[in-house]
């Protein structure tokens, strides 16, 4: 089945460190976004069979509960939409209410995703969030009050002056609040992120390499002791709340993305949504082509992608189901460069599966490389 993803460009505020597709919150610009998104998911009927829905962003909690109920409308006249379907929300803690988040329940949500980052308000000022980590926990509560099941979070480690006993506040906090599913990500800097200029005016520094792996181990013990299970290198879940649209990107499956910069993958070929949110609405007023960025993936593309994406899960990726699936055999033309990550114990192959241990996924890079070739990881 496929999954259905809506992006939601529109912050409240512009993180520091972020480089996704955003801009800042225009009330009259959303409403004309939001008739876009309509008009983009009617065109798109064609009554396939889907199971998840994703809105991601940005912030798509700034948009009202009847505008999230309206798109879920025309994704369900558009598509066959199943009814337990699991249908994410990206949130900011700031900008929900048990009200609102009640309204977004009865709405069709079934599983919020908040933007926590961190449980030290030191560190949430330093990624110039607009929360608290009060604020944030607060949240989590109201989201179980409106009737929310399936919670997850995201933290960010690895920050500008963060130690190890620091990052694990965070995660112990984070445990404390019981969420359903977390999401534990090593902070990136693109070139141009602002952060990088207050980390130089402030004489703020990242740990050494091997303190963010101490972060990342620690806290995956910390989590298993809680009672979470580690099934992608950056997720933990409870039993049965994993991410199943994420898994789809992580299984070889498909998906289509609606709104501006959205990606699409289906059939073996892969295509990109316009990028500027004004350009993608004037094209849909227009009637203009929305696609940028075509590829059609051949087999061997998509065999290496499939092994790419597949790695990362804690199950590991079947080489075997690949070979048949795209008569590709990764493991026999790349033995030689892959049986020495085998030997020293961060990678496993059982003749058809191939994954990698706790510690390998510190060296995820390098075992893909070895096992694609260094120029699929550029």
């Amino acid at each position: 089945m496929l999954g259905l993803y809506v992006h939601v460009p529109f912050c409240a505020a512009i993180c520091n460190y972020c480089n996704f597709n955003r801009g800042l919150y225009d009330e009259g610009l959303k409403l004309r976004y939001v008739a876009a998104l309509l008009d983009e998911i009617a065109r798109a009927r064609d009554g396939t069979p889907a199971d998840t829905i994703f809105f991601g962003g940005g912030t798509p909690s700034l948009l009202e509960p009847a505008e999230i109920r309206a798109v879920l409308d025309a994704l369900r006249r558009s598509f066959a939409v199943t009814p337990g379907a699991e249908v994410t929300l990206e949130a900011n803690p700031e900008t929900v209410t048990a009200a609102r988040l009640a309204a977004y329940r009865e709405a069709g949500v079934t599983r919020v995703s908040f933007g926590a980052q961190s449980f030290r308000d030191e560190e949430l000022i330093r990624l110039s969030r607009l929360h608290s980590a009060h604020r944030a926990s607060a949240a989590v509560a109201e989201a179980r009050t409106a009737g929310f099941d399936n919670v997850s979070l995201d933290l960010m480690m690895w920050l500008p002056q963060q130690t190890l006993a620091q990052w694990l506040v965070s995660v112990d906090a984070l445990i404390g609040v019981g969420p359903d599913h977390a999401s534990l990500y090593l902070l990136e800097l693109y070139p141009n992120a602002p952060l990088k200029d207050t980390m130089a005016r402030e004489h703020w520094s990242l740990a050494p390499d091997d303190d963010a792996a101490d972060m990342y181990l620690a806290a995956m013990e910390r989590l298993d002791a809680a009672g979470y299970t580690q099934y992608e290198i950056s997720n933990v879940a409870r039993p049965g709340r994993e991410s199943r649209h994420n898994l789809k990107y992580w299984q070889d499956e498909e998906w289509l993305g609606f709104g501006c910069g959205a990606h699409s993958t289906r059939g073996g070929v892969r295509w990109k949504n316009r990028s500027a949110t004004v350009d993608y609405i004037e094209a849909i007023g227009a009637g203009a082509p929305l696609a940028t960025e075509v590829r059609t993936l051949s087999p061997r593309e998509r065999a290496e992608e499939a092994a790419f994406t597949g790695l990362r899960l804690s199950a590991g990726v079947d080489l075997e189901a690949i070979r048949l699936r795209y008569a590709v055999d990764l493991w026999d033309e790349r033995r030689h460069e892959l049986e020495r990550f085998v030997d020293a114990g961060i990678l496993s192959y059982d003749g058809r599966r191939l994954q990698l241990s706790r510690r390998g996924m510190l060296l995820a890079n390098e075992v893909m490389a070895a096992l694609l070739g260094s120029s699929v990881l550029e």
